[in-house]
């Protein structure tokens, strides 16, 4: 998935640099705000959930990537780059998820 991901992600900031919102769905989205880009990922994030709960597996599927897609918008929007995102990831990793929940909220 990684090779996904660098892809989406490059091709999401190009299209955001170029802010071509007449050719480009990710420029439009970016040129209505970042509260309509956090809007649609929650969107995407409710009809994940509504496709993992009552749909089947292609349909989840095809949500997922809408939600990652979005979500990879938002963060290019944010300056925030994929790497980043698994470098908290790897962070994370061997820590008890009750840990680093409690962790947080000290």
């Amino acid at each position: 998935m990684g090779g996904a991901l660098a892809r989406l992600e490059a091709v999401v900031r190009d299209r955001l640099a170029a802010g071509d919102a007449g050719a480009s769905y990710v420029a439009s989205l970016a040129a209505r705000g970042r509260g309509k880009i956090a809007q649609k990922l929650g969107e995407e994030a409710v009809e994940t959930v509504i496709a993992a709960l009552s749909e089947d597996d292609a349909a989840l599927t095809g949500e997922a990537a809408d939600l990652i897609f979005h979500l990879t918008v938002l963060l290019a929007d944010r300056g925030i780059a994929w790497n980043q995102v698994g470098a908290e990831i790897d962070r994370r990793h061997g820590t008890s998820g009750h840990a680093e929940k409690a962790a947080r909220t000290q």
